[in-house]
C-alpha cells in the first residue's frame, strides 16, 4: 500500500499549492456542460490578498514529469515508438498480478482525489490568469468594460475545450476562489469532484456575493457533509440554503427562466437527432399530454406503431404540417459522384449533423426517407471540384469585400462547423483569416467559417491568424500569450486520410476518377443527374439498384 499512500500525499500537496514531487499525477478533471450565470462573477472584486493565495506554486516541469510517471511505458523515460496496445495490456496484467484487488480500488480512489485537487489548482490558476490579463490591458489603457475579453477563449484552448465551455470554466473558477472558499477546500481535499462543485456554484448563481459566501459557510462542504450524497441531494441542499438566504432572488430567477425558453437540435447516433425544447413546466406538460392522448387514441384502433413512435410522428406532422416532415426546407448533402451514382460505400456528409451512411443518403434523395412513405423530392445538383489526391476544394478568388454566395457555399461545404480548435458550433460568419484591412484576399484559401463568438474573439488585440500549409486547408491561430494552435479542415467525403498534394502518389479511387473523364461515363452521369433533377424517384431507384 506504499504506492497508494504516496498518491494521497501528493494530492494534498497539490491542494496546498506546494511544489509537486515526481510521483504526483495531475489528471484533468472532466466537467459536464452546465449553465453558469456570470452576471455576479464578472463584477467580483479580486484584491491582492486573494490573488496571492490563488496562485499555487506548481512547476511546469514537475507537472509534466508527474503525468508521465503513470503513463504506460513512460515511467522510466520516454516511450518507444514501437509500443503497442498489446504491450500496454500486458503491463496492466502484470501489475494486477502483483497487486491485490483492494489496493487497486484504493489507487482508483486516490487518483480521483487527485483529479479533484488538480481541478482546484486549475481554478486558482484560471483566476490568476484572468487578473494578470486584466492588469496588462489596464496598463495599455483598455477601458474597464472591455478588459478580460478573450480570456475564456484562451482558457478553452489551453484545456482543449470549446470557447463556450471555457467561459463557463472561468465563471466557475471565479465563484470558487472569490465567493465559495469552503466549496473550493472540499474540492482540494477530494470531498467534492469538479462536477458537484459546479452544481453548488450553479444553484447559488442568483445570489449576491455576500449571500453566496453565507450559503457557502452554511453548507460547509469541506466538513464532509456531502459525503455519499448524490447530485439531487446536493442541488436540493443548495437551493434550500439559497432560498432561506434570499427568497426574492430565487423567485426572480424562476420568473426569468421562462425568458430563456428555446428549441435546440443536436446529432444522435444512426442518422437520428435530438430535438429539445426548454419550456415552462405548464407548457411542457401540456405538449407531452396532448401527444400522449393522441397516441392513446390510435393504439386501440389498430395502429402498429409503438406509443413513442406515434408521439414522435405526431410532433413532426403538427410542427411541419406534412406527414413526412418535408416542408420545402433545403437539405444539403455532400457526397462523391461515385456514392451518388455508382453505389459506392463512401459516406456522405449532412451539414449540421455530420457523417451519414452512403445508402441512407441515396435513399433519402430517392424519396424513400421513411418506411412505408414515398415522396418525390425536388433535387438540385451542385458540382464541387476537388484537387486530385488531397480532396481539397478548388475555387476561384474574388475581388469583393465580402464573400460572394458561391464562395460561401464552398467554405460551408469544406469547413462544416466553426474552425476554431475544439469548437463545433454552427458556422455563422465567413471570415478573412488574414483581415481584409491587412491585405488578405477574398479567396477560398483565406476564408474560414467561424461561429459568431470565435470571429469576435479573433479580432481582439493580441490575437492573430495566418494561413498555413497542409494536406487540407490549414490556418494557425496565435493568442495574446504567444501560444499557437492549428486548425485543419475536416476531410471531405471521398478524400483519403493520407491524401497529399504531391504528384506520383496513387490513392484508392484515382483510377476511377481518371476513367470518369471518358465520354460514355459523362453521358451516364448526366442521365443520373436528370433523373434527380426532375424528381423521377422511381427511375432513380431502378438505376441505383441496377448499379
Amino acid at each position: 500500500m506504499a504506492g497508494n499512500r504516496e498518491i494521497q500525499w501528493a494530492g494534498k500537496a497539490v491542494a496546498s499549492g506546494r511544489a509537486v514531487p515526481d510521483d504526483v499525477v495531475p489528471d484533468d478533471a472532466v466537467l459536464d456542460d452546465a449553465v453558469l450565470d456570470d452576471a455576479v462573477l464578472d463584477d467580483a472584486v479580486l484584491d491582492d490578498a486573494v490573488l496571492d493565495d490563488a496562485v499555487p506554486c506548481l512547476r511546469l516541469q514537475d507537472l509534466i514529469h508527474a503525468v508521465n510517471s503513470l503513463r504506460p511505458g513512460l515511467a522510466n523515460g520516454t516511450a518507444s515508438a514501437g509500443s503497442t496496445e498489446l504491450t500496454d495490456r500486458a503491463e496492466l496484467i502484470d501489475r494486477a498480478e502483483l497487486t491485490d484487488r483492494a489496493e487497486l480500488i484504493d489507487q482508483l480512489r486516490a487518483l480521483e482525489d487527485l483529479k479533484s485537487a488538480v481541478a482546484g489548482a486549475q481554478a486558482r490558476i484560471t483566476v490568476a490568469f484572468d487578473a494578470a490579463q486584466r492588469s496588462a490591458e489596464s496598463d495599455l489603457g483598455v477601458p474597464v468594460a472591455e478588459q478580460g475579453r478573450g480570456v475564456g477563449a484562451q482558457i478553452a484552448l489551453a484545456r482543449r475545450e470549446s470557447p463556450a465551455r471555457g467561459s463557463r470554466l472561468l465563471g466557475l473558477a471565479k465563484a470558487l476562489v472569490t465567493e465559495m472558499p469552503r466549496t473550493l477546500a472540499a474540492l482540494d481535499t477530494g470531498q467534492l469532484n469538479e462536477w458537484r462543485a459546479t452544481l453548488l456554484v450553479k444553484e447559488t448563481a442568483c445570489l449576491a456575493a455576500e449571500d453566496r459566501c453565507a450559503v457557502d459557510e452554511e453548507l460547509a462542504a469541506d466538513t464532509g457533509i456531502f459525503d455519499g450524497a448524490g447530485d439531487r441531494a446536493i442541488i436540493a441542499a443548495a437551493l434550500t440554503a439559497a432560498y432561506r438566504r434570499d427568497p426574492r432572488s430565487v423567485t426572480q430567477r424562476a420568473s426569468h427562466a421562462a425568458t430563456e425558453r428555446h428549441v435546440s437540435l443536436r446529432p444522435a447516433p444512426d442518422t437520428m437527432t435530438y430535438l429539445t425544447a426548454l419550456l415552462p413546466v405548464a407548457q411542457g406538460v401540456a405538449v407531452h399530454a396532448a401527444l400522449s392522448r393522441h397516441a392513446d387514441t390510435l393504439r386501440p384502433a389498430g395502429d402498429t406503431r409503438s406509443r413513442g413512435q406515434i408521439m414522435a410522428d405526431a410532433l413532426v406532422e403538427r410542427t411541419t404540417g406534412t406527414p413526412a416532415g418535408i416542408c420545402g426546407v433545403e437539405v444539403q448533402l455532400v457526397m462523391t459522384d461515385r456514392t451518388l451514382f455508382q453505389g459506392d460505400s463512401e459516406p456522405a456528409r449532412l451539414p449540421g449533423y455530420g457523417i451519414v451512411p452512403a445508402g441512407w443518403a441515396r435513399t433519402m434523395l430517392a424519396g424513400n426517407h421513411q418506411a412505408g412513405q414515398h415522396r418525390d423530392l425536388k433535387v438540385w445538383l451542385r458540382r464541387l471540384f476537388t484537387a486530385p489526391g488531397s480532396g481539397e476544394l478548388v475555387g476561384v478568388d474574388s475581388r469583393a469585400r465580402f464573400f460572394p454566395a458561391g464562395l460561401r457555399r464552398f467554405i460551408q461545404a469544406r469547413d462544416d462547423t466553426c474552425r476554431t480548435p475544439y469548437c463545433d458550433a454552427p458556422i455563422r460568419h465567413f471570415d478573412h483569416i488574414v483581415p481584409r484591412h491587412g491585405g488578405g484576399p477574398t479567396s477560398l484559401s483565406n476564408g474560414a467559417g467561424l461561429c459568431e463568438a470565435c470571429n469576435h474573439t479573433k479580432e481582439l488585440n493580441g490575437w492573430a491568424a495566418r494561413t498555413g500549409m497542409g494536406r487540407r486547408h490549414v490556418f494557425d491561430i496565435r493568442t495574446p500569450t504567444g501560444h499557437r494552435y492549428q486548425s485543419t479542415a475536416p476531410p471531405l467525403p471521398g478524400a483519403h486520410p493520407k491524401a497529399t498534394d504531391e504528384p506520383g502518389i496513387d490513392l484508392p479511387g484515382a483510377q476511377l476518377a481518371g476513367a470518369s473523364q471518358s465520354g460514355g461515363h459523362r453521358r451516364w452521369l448526366r442521365a443520373q443527374a436528370k433523373a434527380l433533377k426532375y424528381g423521377r424517384a422511381i427511375e432513380l431507384r431502378t438505376r441505383l439498384n441496377a448499379a
